[in-house]
């Protein structure tokens, strides 16, 4: 089997490389990184079991024909540069930067691309993982994707024109909930005195518990809330204010990931286009 190499090993990079490994998705010696900053990659290569390390990104694609890109959007120039001598056909480029899009990249290079957007998740072997297909990945190259990323999510096909809604629900959602549920914690120590640990130990738990309904189809989220919401009970009373401030506030949030996103692809097509294919 072809070696699979991931370059950039920051935050998501070490989160893929960790998670498709614990779930033995690839071993060790299927794998080989590089970053940057190649004492990061050696560090980690060492943390996990000793993981090939190329000191170039020239070198990692002779060495690995699917190429799996962890970098930030406006490395791609550069990257794309040093990696050029080596590229051919046969080469297979996963990006999971969403703003950039996969026709700029296939106007810079002979191989197919796709994108598959990650999430936190993934790396407890859940969620979903959003993957989208450039016009030159074969059915081999989806099977391949599909099936790699299955060990540690479930993946979706997404079109561009929803590339940013399902990364802003399924891949930023972690951060909108966990902020949403420190509130909770928050407010619930500062109203009753309850100890820090207390109430955050309760909320995690309480969320693992959903979670589990959810998982085991037991409650869709309007029975789950109606099971709970008795009528003239405490819960009931409880949302009220909920229920007064907080419609509308998504589409607040998804208003602006949108706005930034559109300002970020600008910035990226202007840069790709002014870059030598």
């Amino acid at each position: 089997m072809d070696k699979i190499g991931f370059i950039g090993t920051g935050s998501m990079g070490s989160i893929l490389i960790e998670a498709l490994l614990s779930a033995k998705a690839l071993s060790p010696s299927q794998m080989i990184i590089t970053n940057r900053t190649i004492e990061k990659a050696e560090q980690l290569a060492k943390r996990l079991g000793g993981l090939a390390v190329a000191h170039s990104n020239a070198d990692l694609a002779r060495e690995a024909h699917i190429i799996v890109l962890c970098v930030k959007p406006l490395e791609y120039s550069e990257l794309l540069a040093q990696l050029a001598p080596a590229l051919t056909e046969e080469h297979l480029f996963i990006t999971i930067t969403s703003p950039i899009k996969l026709e700029h990249l296939e106007s810079k290079v002979p191989c197919a691309i796709a994108r598959v957007v990650p999430s936190i998740t993934n790396a407890a072997q859940s969620g979903v993982s959003l993957c989208e297909f450039g016009s030159r990945v074969s059915e081999e190259q989806r099977h391949y994707i599909r099936n790699l990323f299955a060990h540690i999510s479930t993946p979706v096909e997404i079109s561009e024109p929803f590339l940013r809604i399902t990364s802003d629900i399924a891949s930023c959602g972690p951060a909108f909930l966990s902020y949403i549920l420190q509130q909770m914690i928050q407010d619930a120590v500062e109203e009753t005195n309850i100890s820090p640990e207390a109430a955050t130990y309760l909320t995690s738990q309480m969320l693992i518990g959903v979670a589990d309904l959810l998982r085991e189809e037991k409650f869709t989220l309007p029975s789950l809330q109606q099971r709970v919401c008795v009528p003239g009970g405490i819960t009931g009373e409880g949302l009220i204010p909920l229920q007064s401030k907080f419609p509308g506030i998504f589409r607040e949030v998804f208003q602006r990931t949108r706005e930034k996103f559109s300002e970020d692809q600008e910035l990226l097509d202007r840069y790709m286009k002014e870059q030598p294919r």
